[in-house]
């Protein structure tokens, strides 16, 4: 069980250093402005919109505890927040979760 486990984290760490070698060595000579590179932007948006859609209209675990409104509000602050602080994703994560908990524990 242990050598499965040991190959287990073997390969996944190969994988994941392999990837990230390849996308440092091929940086330079990437050109952001190809159909292939947006493609593959708006892939990765697509996904998180979806992710994130997911979230709000089925949560798992503690998150399906709420309602659908505190998610929404939650969002829509969030955004807000992201939009004010000129794209800073660190005040909008941690407002969210601040919103999310007085939400949560402080509804009538």
């Amino acid at each position: 069980m242990s050598a499965n486990i040991v190959l287990i984290i073997v390969i996944t760490s190969l994988a994941t250093y392999i990837s990230r070698f390849l996308g440092a060595f091929t940086s330079e000579i990437i050109d952001e402005n190809t159909k292939i590179y947006r493609w593959f932007n708006y892939l990765a948006y697509s996904t998180l919109a979806a992710l994130i859609s997911r979230m709000i209209i089925f949560p798992a675990g503690a998150l399906s505890d709420s309602n659908y409104l505190s998610r929404f509000i939650v969002v829509l602050f969030a955004i807000i927040i992201f939009k004010l602080t000129r794209n800073n994703l660190v005040y909008p994560t941690l407002f969210s979760a601040i919103i999310m908990f007085l939400l949560s524990n402080f509804t009538i």
